[in-house]
């Protein structure tokens, strides 16, 4: 998922009291009639009207084979989760609508959309024609899914190939600990003034989404987990600090991250670098369409480093199971048609279009087939989410966890750009997150 927000328990809370207290409602107020629905999309182009330019025809054909218009409206990621929660909360929203697969969990709690049963689940051909881990991001485990696989991500290191080139590195690096070594080769002074001015490895540090996703996999890797089975969090277990530890070190020990990379919250940020030749590596989810706007032709993908390369189950992961999800509004005054675009979006033809058009990762199976994906890149970022990747932990309270983890990474590279970060300050860290997540629970 993009650029997650922090969950807002207690309006997440009111969300639901006033979802049970609205006695009609739903749908946007400005609908002309009920051959017209709203369709909240989440921001998945260049730009807002970027990705409204590449949905325009996939929403053309849905009219033209149903007569239903669509009434769009695309909003950026700083702010739709915050309007979500508004619309669940006045019961005046869409009918259908774009979420971060791991918002599902919490957004189900709220009871405002439609569980993907009966005519729902008839009308998208069910689960099995979907991509299983996928799927497996629509709600909580053991209940009914309130939300439908549309667009695949994965992370994936893609790196500069002119700069392994000339580094001598003839292929991408398997293992965390060869990950580390090329990545030291790749850290040059290339202008005498003593500083390294080229980079091995260049991450978004500032970016809470971003550092608790690392949280999750360098943990898993590791042998960790950032809850046990009982559900309490153990953010502060020896594999997670090892995991945090491998991360932040890049900066802190290994000085292969420049430290201005603490001040980075973007990921386009980190994008640039690559493409300027600042840094020769990173892990990312979907730069394809940032690469092709600067005609960057200089580039490899491979998987992310493990800590063995023959490393198998939860060890083996590369990545959580990112990706876009959508829900149709409980209380839709037009939901049969609001059915019906769900059934279209994640038809097969709709999903070789959409996820071409936005260098995303088709989520059905038979869609997945198409020409179009069997590239190397698309190839491995397939194999990433298909075999090498886990859902985020499934809770209610997901957002919290995601802010509190990436928070104290945060931090912590802020305080390697600026000095030293020990094992101990790893610790604490992480022992303060988890005592709040604990607290939240």
């Amino acid at each position: 998922m993009k650029n997650p927000l922090k969950v807002l328990s207690a309006l997440t809370a009111t969300a639901a009291l006033a979802l049970g207290m609205t006695a009609c409602g739903g749908g946007d107020n400005t609908q002309a009639s009920s051959d017209t629905i709203t369709y909240w999309a989440s921001d998945q182009g260049n730009s807002l009207d970027d990705t409204a330019a590449k949905l325009k025809p996939s929403l053309d054909r849905f009219t033209e084979k149903t007569g239903v218009k669509v009434k769009l409206e695309v909003i950026g990621w700083t702010d739709l989760y915050n309007r979500i929660l508004t619309a669940v909360t006045s019961g005046d929203g869409p009918d259908v609508l774009n979420i971060g697969n791991t918002w599902a969990v919490t957004l189900q709690e709220t009871g405002a959309f439609e569980p993907v049963e009966g005519e729902l689940l008839d009308a998208i051909g069910g689960k099995d024609r979907f991509l299983q881990t996928s799927w497996s991001t629509g709600g909580a485990e053991g209940k009914t899914p309130t939300s439908i696989p549309l667009y695949g991500l994965a992370y994936n290191m893609y790196y500069n190939t002119k700069m392994f080139k000339e580094a001598g590195i003839e292929k991408p690096p398997v293992t965390w600990e060869e990950f580390v070594a090329d990545a030291k080769k790749l850290t040059k002074d290339t202008n005498g003034d003593g500083k390294p001015d080229q980079w091995g490895f260049t991450a978004a540090g500032a970016s809470v989404s971003a550092n608790s996703h690392q949280a999750f996999i360098r943990g898993l890797q590791n042998g960790g987990t950032l809850f046990d089975k009982d559900g309490k969090p153990t953010f502060d277990s020896d594999p997670q600090v090892a995991g945090v530890k491998q991360w932040v070190d890049l900066m802190a020990v290994d000085k292969v991250m420049s430290p201005s990379d603490a001040e980075l919250s973007q990921g386009a940020q980190k994008v640039d670098n690559l493409i300027n030749g600042k840094a020769a590596m990173m892990f990312d989810q979907s730069p394809l369409k940032n690469f092709a706007a600067r005609d960057f032709k200089d580039w490899g993908v491979a998987p992310v480093p493990m800590m063995t390369a023959d490393a198998t189950g939860d060890r083996a992961t590369q990545s959580h199971v990112a990706g876009i999800n959508l829900s149709v509004f409980k209380n839709s005054k037009n939901k049969a048609n609001a059915i019906k675009l769900a059934a279209f979006l994640t038809s097969d033809e709709e999903q070789v279009a959409l996820n071409k058009a936005y260098s995303s990762l088709p989520v059905v199976t038979e869609a997945s087939k198409d020409a179009a994906f069997q590239t190397e890149e698309v190839k491995a970022k397939n194999d990433a989410l298909a075999n090498h990747s886990l859902p985020m932990p499934l809770i209610a309270k997901e957002g919290q966890m995601e802010t509190l983890t990436g928070t104290a990474i945060k931090n912590l590279f802020a305080k390697a750009a600026t000095g030293t970060v020990s094992e101990d300050d790893i610790k604490a860290a992480l022992k303060d997150a988890n005592n709040q997540m604990a607290a939240a629970q």
